[in-house]
């Protein structure tokens, strides 16, 4: 396995992008042979400022690309994220979405020419995620990089979170061995989400990236994962060993979603 290029996606989210780059520096069995690339759809300098912050006492690499405020433009800003990154397989992730400490050790495990994997997400809930949120980047300046978090749980002490509904599913955290089974539903596209995708950098540059032409909020992820799947690229399924904690957040503005829709049913269309 040669490097690996995290890409992280984030938009006005300073206190929740700050958890997320504790949790990678707390990743084992690495060796931090990664690096992350900060895929920024146009926030306030706040972001850059916490960038800044950080980037001498990590022990990975952190690169920022950022890009006009412009509306919701994620494609694109993950196209810009993978041209600086130099990483070979490249792991794409929201910058609300907290890996655990195992996650790029067990995404390498999984890891297989020909495939990508799509990983999942558990879902915290509002007041949860306030909690967590709470004073976060005065934290952060105030006692530095924190070693444990939410990403150092283990899966008994989610139980009782789990009985509060501070989070939707418990199963998930739960770990399973890589089989034959996770390539069951190879030519799946649906669930497919780049808060938690992983592929290989010279099958996404085979098929130009994302399209661009999806602005505003959704589908360009599954029209991304369905060119891959033409392409001959094949599917993995990551539960069970890569999930990720997704904060809660209000809903996107989805005044485009129906214009995106029928441009990824469009391609569905051509390629049946």
């Amino acid at each position: 396995m040669k490097k690996i290029s995290l890409i992280v996606t984030t938009y006005n989210k300073p206190d929740a992008l700050a958890l997320v780059l504790q949790a990678l520096a707390a990743q084992k069995g690495v060796e931090f042979s990664f690096e992350v690339i900060i895929a920024d759809d146009g926030s306030t300098p706040e972001t850059a400022a916490l960038i800044k912050q950080l980037q001498p006492n990590l022990p990975y690499s952190l690169q920022l690309m950022w890009q006009e405020d412009k509306g919701f433009r994620a494609a694109m800003a993950r196209n810009r994220a993978i041209a600086m990154a130099s990483g070979d397989y490249l792991i794409f992730l929201d910058g609300d979405c907290i890996p655990q400490t195992d996650f790029i050790a067990r995404h390498l495990q999984l890891a297989e020419n020909g495939w990508f994997v799509a990983g999942n997400r558990i879902l915290l809930s509002e007041k949860f995620t306030a909690l967590l949120l709470k004073n976060s980047l005065a934290i952060l300046k105030k006692e530095g990089i924190k070693k444990e978090g939410i990403w150092t749980r283990h899966i008994t002490e989610w139980l009782l979170p789990y009985l509060r509904r501070d989070i939707n599913r418990l199963l998930p955290l739960l770990r399973l061995p890589d089989s034959s089974l996770r390539k069951s539903q190879k030519q799946k596209w649906q669930g497919a989400k780049t808060c938690n995708l992983a592929v290989w950098r010279k099958d996404i540059l085979k098929i130009n990236g994302f399209d661009e032409q999806f602005q505003g909020w959704g589908h360009e992820d599954a029209e991304l994962v369905v060119r891959l799947l033409h392409s001959g690229v094949r599917r993995k399924e990551g539960r069970f060993s890569v999930p990720v904690l997704h904060l809660w957040h209000q809903e996107q503005d989805r005044h485009q979603e129906k214009k995106n829709r029928q441009r990824l049913e469009q391609r569905l269309i051509n390629f049946v």
